[in-house]
């Protein structure tokens, strides 16, 4: 498992056309797909819903912990995005419900020096990000894809979605979020990864001059 980026980078880079109108929206190594790839590391988790929470730790003044009813009682927003994997496909407009992260942190008083994020979700999967990031009318707490709720193979009851990075940074079956000072690298960022993950600038991996497999996502399941 953790030997994925050293297999990936060994692969020659997607050569494809896109619409013209859909052309300005894809980054470069990209291809779109009307699919929906599954994929992920581990097994599916089960969940006993009246167990559930959502933690919120760290450098707060005050841990939070939430349950799924608190969360659908906040306020709910839909987001229409493009999503891109670093496994090169992309997938054009989507449509998505949840919680806005930032109307999270009113529920929550943050200590000034707290400038990342670590993403904690099952099973055992972290990943890092900027608190910046996470800001904005875009970074969301999905419960809902496509009008219906979202299904366990693709992170319900709850995942994250950052549509502006690749899409590891979007954690499927999210449980924390930690507040930190400073950053420290997450599950596939200390296996190869880029840290930072913004696919305009093909950052998939922590060294340059490395590529990923045209038809990587092909071998994976998919609705």
């Amino acid at each position: 498992m953790h030997n994925k980026a050293e297999r990936l980078q060994k692969m020659k880079p997607l050569t494809g056309e896109s619409p013209p109108e859909l052309a300005h929206r894809l980054p470069p190594g990209q291809i779109w797909t009307d699919r929906f790839p599954i994929l992920h590391e581990g097994d599916v988790p089960r969940y006993d819903m009246a167990a559930w929470n959502l933690r919120l730790f760290g450098e707060v003044e005050g841990e939070l912990t939430l349950s799924f009813d608190d969360l659908m009682a906040m306020p709910q927003t839909e987001i229409r995005c493009d999503i891109h994997c670093v496994t090169r496909w992309s997938k054009a407009d989507t449509t998505w419900k949840g919680v806005l992260f930032q109307d999270l942190l009113e529920r929550l008083n943050i200590k000034p020096d707290a400038r990342y994020v670590m993403i904690h979700a099952d099973p055992d999967y972290e990943t890092n990000l900027p608190l910046s990031d996470l800001l904005g009318d875009q970074a969301l707490l999905a419960h809902t894809y496509d009008g219906q709720p979202l299904t366990q193979k693709h992170g319900g009851p709850l995942r994250l979605v950052v549509p502006h990075l690749y899409f590891w940074k979007s954690a499927k079956w999210v449980r924390g979020f930690e507040f930190m000072t400073k950053d420290r690298p997450g599950f596939w960022e200390r296996n190869g990864f880029h840290n930072v993950a913004e696919p305009f600038q093909e950052q998939r991996f922590s060294e340059q001059g490395q590529h990923m497999p045209e038809d990587e996502w092909k071998n994976f399941e998919f609705d």
